[in-house]
């Protein structure tokens, strides 16, 4: 009599075959415009209680552990592709709207679901504050895959926020939770100086634990790799360990594990490039396998029956965030930085929700909350549509904001954005405007590129455009934080 394995071949054919097709659909997904990560979602939902798969999963405690980890290897992977010099345009911004644009998400979100959901004020916070940030996960894999190369200020706000905002998600999705869990008891209220000491634990142990803890790593993976020069799969497998351990002492020490191994990465990645670039395939594998399994998990938490029941009015939270909420919180953290109204608009845009607004729903079941399946079925709704509607039109919304760079091969593509002629950094203003025939009053011996910086107000990257007079002057090349190349298009009564 021989043992059978049906209990091993089964299960393993049945999750290795479904990974499989997920993959094959989702690479052809980007082809049409779709989300990668929607077929995930997709594909967890068919396989679930409702689908042709009818497999029952509701261990919530699972998912929030392997979305946790998930999230963990999303984080560092990206952390470790931010260079340092993008910190100068997108730190500052990316600083606000993680912190004050994350609130007022929340804030306004919340208005909605009290409004739609007849939610009580503390559960319809709560409720704002589980969709209120935007996700790694999406803004990370959907800007890589989207085939659009964006102007550095635009790129590093979206990427730099996505990296940052999950601290203060987190935060405000428990003290709402405590809130909620007293609002019967006369007591009841947040008490704003523990609030406030939570919120800088959060944070301050996130940053210091990534710091130190990667500059660290960084010193020894240097010298192991001239010593051993072990082989890239195993130098990004030691990279993913060493950064779920930050993920995991941050956390254990009240910190952020979120921030902790996104700062881990990001140190990692700059002080040794030379050992981190050439693994950055392998960990790029890692994150979309991380990617694959949380989302299909997620999915496969997702009854959609039960969704079905709450379907308009969650429609509607998810309108008023990405249509409301989130552009109006953008503008206000924005608009004083001298961002124009079309990155503002882009950004806005782009406020991609995935991964954490699911994660973050489970904290509510886990937590015991009457009705806290409602908080998980609006969000995945609110994830749907934010990938189906916002991750399908990042090229298409990136060429109307202006904020998409010309492919350097195409050469009408880049006369239309710099236009025809060009000039050096150092070119004298005056000798310009005499040239063209422009006002040359106050512009003495400055170059076109300090006019330029200063027409600007800003940090000047490639891309961006003043007018002066009968033209449109553009930063066609940076030299470090220099302008180097100044494109002139000239314009016509219809421009």
């Amino acid at each position: 009599m021989m043992l059978s394995l049906d209990f091993l071949a089964i299960p393993l054919l049945t999750a290795a075959g479904l990974m499989f097709v997920s993959l094959l659909a989702g690479m052809l997904s980007v082809r049409l415009g779709f989300s990668f990560l929607l077929v995930f979602l997709v594909a967890g939902m068919l396989l679930g209680e409702d689908g042709p798969g009818g497999v029952v999963f509701d261990d919530f405690r699972l998912a929030f552990w392997v979305g946790n980890v998930a999230l963990a290897v999303i984080l560092l992977d990206g952390g470790l592709r931010t260079r340092h010099s993008t910190f100068r345009t997108g730190l500052k911004p990316a600083l606000w709207l993680a912190t004050l644009g994350v609130v007022l998400s929340a804030g306004l979100t919340g208005a909605a679901a009290h409004l739609l959901l007849g939610l009580d004020w503390p559960l319809a916070l709560l409720l704002g504050a589980i969709v209120g940030s935007t996700d790694a996960a999406a803004v990370f894999s959907l800007l890589k895959t989207s085939g659009v190369r964006l102007n550095e200020r635009v790129a590093a706000t979206l990427e730099i926020e996505s990296g940052l905002n999950d601290p203060m998600a987190v935060y405000l999705t428990l003290a709402l939770i405590g809130w909620a869990l007293q609002s019967g008891t006369p007591e009841a209220g947040l008490d704003a100086w523990t609030a406030l000491t939570s919120l800088a634990l959060q944070f301050g142990w996130g940053v210091a634990v990534g710091g130190l803890l990667g500059r660290g790593f960084a010193g020894v993976l240097r010298h192991v790799t001239l010593m051993t020069r072990p082989s890239g799969g195993v130098r990004a497998l030691w990279l993913v360990s060493a950064g779920l351990s930050v993920f995991g002492l941050s956390t254990w020490l009240g910190g952020s594990g979120f921030l902790a191994v996104y700062v881990f990465g990001v140190v990692v990645g700059n002080k040794v490039p030379q050992s981190v670039t050439p693994v950055l395939s392998a960990m790029d594998g890692y994150a979309w396998l991380a990617q694959a399994c949380m989302f299909l998990l997620l999915g496969l938490l997702m009854t959609p029956t039960e969704a079905l029941r709450t379907l308009w009015p969650a429609l509607g939270v998810s309108a008023a965030l990405m249509l409301v909420a989130r552009p109006l919180a953008v503008w206000l953290c924005l608009r004083p930085l001298r961002f124009s109204p079309r990155e503002i608009a882009f950004i806005a845009w782009v406020g991609l929700r995935g991964a954490v607004p699911i994660v973050l729903a489970v904290f509510p079941l886990m937590a015991g909350l009457e009705d806290a399946k409602t908080f998980f079925n609006v969000a995945v709704v609110v994830v749907l549509t934010s990938l189906l509607l916002q991750g399908s039109t990042i090229p298409w919304s990136a060429r109307q904001a202006r904020v998409a760079l010309p492919d350097e091969q195409d050469s009408a593509q880049v006369r239309a954005v710099y236009g025809d002629f060009e000039v050096p950094g150092h070119t004298r203003m005056a000798d310009l405007a005499a040239f063209y025939g422009w006002p040359s009053a106050g512009l003495g011996e400055q170059s076109v590129a300090t006019w330029l910086t200063q027409a600007l107000g800003r940090p000047p990257v490639e891309g961006d455009q003043a007018p002066l007079d009968s033209a449109e002057l553009s930063v066609r090349q940076m030299q470090g934080d220099a302008i180097a190349r100044v494109g002139i298009r000239l314009l016509d009564a219809g421009d």
